[in-house]
């Protein structure tokens, strides 16, 4: 076979399995299409679930909205595995188990993914206790201010509402902000603008009163 033959097979086979690993990762609904609304059906249905999820633990405990979950999807499985072993039982077939090709899929997770996962977490875990170490222990005195002001104001938010309600909020916001920042973009980020300059000069002023304040580095 021609060499250059050859070679524009081998890239038109290429071009066409990216092409489907690309086609396949775009048929993959991902967070951010979801809280778009990118496809309004995948975006409802998911913002159904999680608000019914949502409003089902704040009428009953944990323990009984997983038991009445797992309790629905067990009432599933066993009643479509004994219709379809009737079926099997009155035409006579061996399609054997209905749920074989699911049975004989392997679940396990792989070490290395385990391993991955678990790195990746603890370079969270370390860089968060490195950011409380330094706020607790004063490293920054108007950091540990900032903080100090937001755990106050969680105290009179916590008095007006619990973590559920506060979850159902974030619910509805999460599914709510996106479309309407993304029609009024140009108006929003104004305002943020005007905000963030307004909220960085108060602070320098505050820095600049404080006294022994050690003066934030710029090369961070």
């Amino acid at each position: 076979m021609d060499p250059m033959t050859q070679s524009a097979q081998i890239s038109s086979s290429q071009g066409l399995a990216d092409g489907q690993n690309s086609a396949a990762k775009e048929s993959k609904p991902s967070v951010k299409d979801l809280i778009h609304w990118r496809d309004p059906k995948k975006s409802g249905l998911v913002f159904g679930l999680s608000m019914l999820l949502l409003l089902s633990l704040a009428a009953f405990s944990v323990i009984s909205v997983a038991s009445y979950l797992l309790l629905a999807l067990l009432c599933v499985t066993i009643t479509f595995r004994i219709y379809k072993s009737v079926v099997q039982a009155v035409q006579k077939s061996g399609d054997g188990h209905p749920f074989k090709v699911l049975i004989d899929k392997d679940v396990s997770i792989p070490p290395e993914t385990f391993r991955k996962h678990v790195d990746a977490s603890l370079t969270y875990i370390n860089r968060a206790l490195k950011q409380m170490s330094r706020l607790f222990l004063v490293e920054d005195l108007v950091d540990s201010l900032k903080l100090a002001v937001v755990m106050w104001l969680l105290t009179y938010v916590g008095a007006v509402f619990n973590g559920i309600t506060i979850l159902i909020l974030a619910d509805i916001l999460l599914f709510a902000v996106p479309p309407v920042y993304e029609k009024n973009k140009t108006q929003i980020d104004q305002y943020i603008d005007v905000a963030r300059t307004q909220v960085n000069t108060t602070m320098a002023k505050l820095q600049e009163k404080l006294p022994g304040a050690m003066k934030r580095s710029k090369t961070e």
